[in-house]
């Protein structure tokens, strides 16, 4: 059984093909037209389709395939107890990606924190229960808010290069502000967390999640296919 999970995110669309349980191959690409264009994608037999924006199902909905296609909503069955009290407003990405992190690691807590447009920091625990999380900028959305709201601050470019706690011009100001501040931001989550889970996993995914895997204290597991792994757990779970 080959099956294919498509995520379409704020930025891109990524999609895997799965044997079964078994990660074969990712990909990404720009826009839902470009994945038609995908040589091997009408070999897929089962199809889970996400979207945190406006559009797209219908296109995925025009490949071609045998079995399940599934448009992952809020009332789509997961191997999970939802306990989010707005379930119709919950980012299925970020459903996805703590179907994933139970299903890599079963038997701990898990803390998932997905650094892109967005950075959210979400809570599962090892009896399969989704309690929520956090959502706040993400890197590239702080700096491009500082320069869309003030009149002289410049629009700063995110390094990967260290930057001082103390920075001696506007640029490496701003860059503390958002590269530091936001460090010190998710070490103080996941030190929260930390108290009332004695036995937790840090699970980090998005974008910019070579960042912070250098720069968090906590020791974490990165898996950048995170969400495409949730997909297929939820299709699998369903098919």
């Amino acid at each position: 059984m080959r099956n294919l999970a498509i995520d379409l995110g704020n930025t891109a669309l990524k999609y895997a093909f799965f044997a079964g349980s078994a990660l074969e191959r990712t990909g990404q690409v720009s826009t839902p037209e470009d994945l038609l264009r995908v040589a091997d994608i009408s070999t897929a037999d089962n199809i889970i389709f996400s979207s945190v924006r406006a559009g797209g199902a219908e296109l995925a909905q025009q490949l071609t395939f045998t079995g399940t296609f599934i448009s992952l909503d809020y009332k789509t069955p997961v191997p999970l107890l939802n306990h989010y009290l707005t379930p119709q407003t919950l980012g299925m990405d970020r459903l996805a990606a703590v179907v994933g992190a139970n299903y890599l690691f079963p038997e701990g807590d898990c803390l998932v924190i997905d650094a892109g447009t967005c950075i959210t920091c979400d809570f599962v625990d090892r009896g399969k229960n989704f309690w929520g999380g956090s959502i706040s900028p993400g890197l590239q959305m702080k700096f491009r808010a500082m320069h869309t709201f003030t009149q002289k601050l410049p629009l700063v470019e995110q390094t990967n290069l260290p930057v001082p706690l103390a920075g001696r011009t506007t640029a490496e100001a701003m860059q503390s502000g958002v590269l530091n501040g936001t460090v010190a931001e998710l070490n103080g989550i996941i030190a929260a967390y930390a108290e009332k889970s004695a036995k937790m996993v840090v699970v980090l995914c998005g974008g910019d999640a070579p960042f912070f895997e250098t720069s968090l204290k906590a020791p974490i597991f990165t898996v950048p296919e995170l969400v495409l792994i949730g997909l297929n757990r939820i299709l699998n779970y369903n098919v």
